[in-house]
């Protein structure tokens, strides 16, 4: 008998041929992209640190039995892009009020008593902050094309008074339930979110609790905050 055949199995040999190592240049311009990155990363936190540091402040670390008197805007909503203007019609957009603290009243260019009276805490509030207060702009949004009267202007050469449509700020800005929206006065922090809302209806005895509300804020930015735009 003739023998089996024999069975071609045996295993095949493999070559491995290594790659080519990387340049010098190609390893040192990995080296310094990683490195840039990092200091990148490095510079947003040192920067955005105070930000954080003073909100966590504020939000988070207070004393037992301690309450603002405004209330918080959970989540915050940034400064709408709407076109507005000035009384002199000039046009201004809204975000370019970044950079300052903003409290805000809301009304018709009528001007009734409760405006008046809102007008008048807005700006005796800015200057019982003292040294602080031009960290804080005062600012009227006219809702409609009502005139403003020429008795009043004057009283306002401080305040920041613009047109803005009354459909946009009900978009942005949001009353109690039952309100309006000329019933509050609404405060936005210098990133340009609306943050509080005070309750209606001030009076002497409760703009007290609106300037204590303003003090804390002033101090818990003071770090990173600072009066002016850049």
């Amino acid at each position: 008998m003739s023998s089996p055949p024999i069975s071609d199995d045996r295993p095949l040999g493999l070559t491995v041929h290594s790659l080519p190592e990387p340049s010098g240049e190609l390893q040192t311009r990995a080296v310094n992209t990683r490195a840039g990155r990092w200091r990148m990363l490095a510079v947003m936190l040192v920067c955005a640190a105070p930000v954080i540091a003073s909100y966590f402040t504020y939000y988070v670390i207070r004393p037992e039995g301690r309450r603002n008197f405004g209330e918080l805007i959970q989540p915050q909503r940034p400064l709408p892009a709407v076109a507005a203007a000035n009384l002199q019609g000039a046009p201004v957009q809204l975000p370019a009020l970044k950079g300052q603290w903003l409290f805000v009243s809301v009304a018709s260019g009528a001007c009734d008593s409760a405006c008046q009276q809102h007008l008048y805490l807005q700006r005796q509030l800015r200057e019982g902050l003292g040294k602080e207060k031009d960290r804080l702009d005062w600012v009227w949004l006219v809702k409609d094309e009502v005139p403003v009267s020429a008795e009043l202007q004057p009283a306002l050469k401080d305040a920041t008074v613009l047109r803005v449509p009354g459909e946009a700020l009900a978009q942005w800005l949001q009353a109690e339930q039952g309100r309006q929206l000329e019933d509050h006065l609404y405060l936005v922090d210098p990133l340009g979110n609306w943050m509080m809302r005070f309750p209606a209806g001030l009076n002497a005895e409760t703009a007290l609790k609106v300037k204590r509300d303003l003090d804390r804020l002033m101090r818990a930015a003071q770090f990173w905050d600072r009066a002016g735009r850049e």
